[in-house]
């Protein structure tokens, strides 16, 4: 979660002024957390903040907006009909070009209205400088302070093949994911990528092992069972967080008696996931995409507990 400057350029590139809308506080049971935003302009929308009447009235709201930025508090049940029980106060901006000038650094900070920076927002801004604290988006004192959206986990995904183009599909949008797309032939890319991905064609897909980094994620269903072998030896040399392979048990076991043979030791590739996903949820690409979706998001939750735990 945090402020995508990215979108908001790319809106405001295509439409000229934009509403930015962000949940700046919750109080019991809400659609959305603090910090989800959506983006409004006339004539549309994109992003957030949890759909029916709450996202209607903050979209007319914005479009109306005369002042620089305005905060509203709306309870979710006797306001507007929803079940949650709870109230949300939103913060809604006015952007244009001329704004983005001042959304620099890894944390945006601004004032709700104009008064001086406050000791507590001071301070955390010198952790986020200092110690490299990424804050959780929050309103302090009557400035809104959002650390910048920014990919966390790097994710390569091995193969462009039908699987390969379903799995881009349903994580490109997820934010916390870098996603590097390697394939042997750059005619099995589709025309159109999703900006947040790299696309690398390579003759050799394996020898890019190297580039990546040692706590990513890799997602491994080639064309070729050969491929497949050659990348998962390269990854247990190499190290990641996470490397899974698509494949049946049948292949799997033919695989680890080969990285076996191969020198890797029973403990080094059983930190190979095969086969990848819910496998109960049946083939297509699709249900193979967000089986294995699943996965990686709760494998990330584990992991963020785990950073959070050992800080």
């Amino acid at each position: 979660m945090g402020f995508d400057v990215d979108a908001l350029r790319v809106a405001i590139e295509a439409h000229g002024r934009v509403i930015r809308v962000v949940v700046a506080e919750v109080k019991g049971s809400a659609p959305r957390e603090v910090g989800a935003a959506m983006l409004v302009w006339s004539g549309g929308q994109s992003g957030t903040i949890g759909g029916g009447a709450l996202e209607f009235e903050a979209a007319k709201a914005g479009l109306g907006l005369n002042v620089p930025c305005k905060l509203s508090t709306h309870a979710l049940g006797p306001d507007l009909g929803q079940c949650c029980g709870g109230s949300v106060t939103l913060l809604s901006e006015i952007y244009t070009s001329e704004d983005l000038a001042r959304l620099q650094g890894d944390v945006i900070a601004r004032p709700i209205k104009p008064e001086p920076q406050p000791l507590a927002v001071t301070r955390l801004l010198n952790a986020a400088r200092a110690q490299g604290q990424r804050p959780e988006p929050q309103m302090i004192a009557g400035w809104m302070v959002e650390p910048v959206a920014r990919p966390t986990q790097p994710l390569w995904i091995w193969g462009a093949g039908h699987v390969g183009r379903a799995l881009v599909q349903v994580l490109s949008p997820l934010p916390e994911f870098e996603i590097t797309w390697v394939d042997a032939l750059h005619s099995k890319f589709p025309e159109r990528i999703p900006e947040c991905v790299t696309a690398l064609p390579a003759q050799e897909p394996d020898r890019l092992v190297p580039h990546a980094p040692s706590d990513a994620h890799h997602l491994i269903l080639t064309y070729s069972h050969q491929l497949d072998l050659a990348l998962c030896h390269r990854l247990l040399g190499h190290g990641f967080e996470f490397a899974g392979l698509i494949g049946s048990k049948t292949k799997w076991a033919r695989f680890r008696a080969r990285l076996s043979a191969l020198g890797h030791s029973a403990e080094q590739i059983a930190r190979l996931t095969c086969p990848i996903g819910r496998p109960e949820l049946g083939k297509h690409p699709q249900a193979i995409a967000i089986g294995v979706a699943a996965e990686l998001m709760a494998l990330s939750q584990r992991l963020d507990l785990k950073k959070e735990h050992s800080a």
